[in-house]
């Protein structure tokens, strides 16, 4: 089972910041330990902004071993878009965290999130009337959490 986390209205004051407090959504939800959100933000440090995936949406996410306790995803919608220095996507302000307990399960969650973009996911989120709406919306796009 898929433990589903939402956020509204978060402000930060840049990517890391942004990261941090996508990624502590799962932490707070009993899906990802403790050192998860600083583990998010140094895959961006290391390799760059690849994570802003389209427009405006960033997939924040660290190797299971850095703290993945159980699968869970979580939708974090930003107060005001943040920077990750992607030359095409910037700025985001829609953030995809996720995590999971082993490699198997993080290819399984990668495979149902890409499924749920190509068919309208970021859209439906940013349109969603607040935090429950976002957790409700995130959930019906991944039938299997």
């Amino acid at each position: 089972m898929t433990v589903i986390a939402a956020t509204d209205g978060v402000t930060a004051g840049d990517w890391r910041e942004a990261v941090r407090k996508a990624a502590s959504a799962l932490v707070d939800a009993g899906a990802a330990g403790e050192g998860y959100p600083d583990a998010c933000v140094r895959v961006v440090e290391e390799n760059g902004p690849y994570i802003v995936l389209t427009k405006g949406l960033a997939l924040v996410h660290a190797r299971p071993e850095e703290g993945g306790l159980a699968v869970g995803v979580g939708a974090t919608r930003l107060a005001a878009p943040v920077e990750f220095g992607h030359p095409d996507n910037d700025p985001v302000d829609l953030l995809l965290a996720f995590c999971t307990p082993e490699p198997d399960a993080h290819v399984g969650v990668l495979s149902g999130l890409a499924r749920a973009l190509s068919g309208g996911l970021a859209d439906r989120l940013r349109a969603a009337a607040g935090r429950d709406d976002l957790a409700r919306t995130l959930k019906e796009a991944l039938p299997d959490a």
